[in-house]
């Protein structure tokens, strides 16, 4: 049984997936598309925050749910990737580093 979030394999990853999304963040062009940035700031920031939250929760029934909601947080961060990908911000398959 884990103790804590920051146990779970699932935290871990989307912690550092979040380091490397706000790294990529601070390159040319993205830092100058304030809305697009702050967007996906705040939706790879609600994965972490729906981990924590429904760990915290302390039945696996929100746990369960919560975990849903990072679900919907991280399709919110590929969507915006793929449009970012689409109007040219990255390289050709840039997206796929992350």
């Amino acid at each position: 049984m884990y103790k804590s979030f920051e146990d779970l394999d699932v935290y871990k990853t989307a912690i550092k997936f979040t380091g490397k999304i706000y790294r990529l963040l601070d390159k040319n062009p993205l830092k100058k598309d304030f809305a697009m940035v702050d967007q996906l700031r705040r939706a790879t920031i609600s994965i972490l925050n729906n981990i924590s939250e429904g760990f915290e929760r302390e039945t696996d029934k929100e746990l369960v749910r919560f975990l849903y909601f990072s679900k919907g947080s991280a399709g919110e961060v590929r969507n915006l990737f793929n449009l970012m990908n689409e109007i040219g911000y990255f390289e050709e398959n840039g997206v796929n580093r992350i």
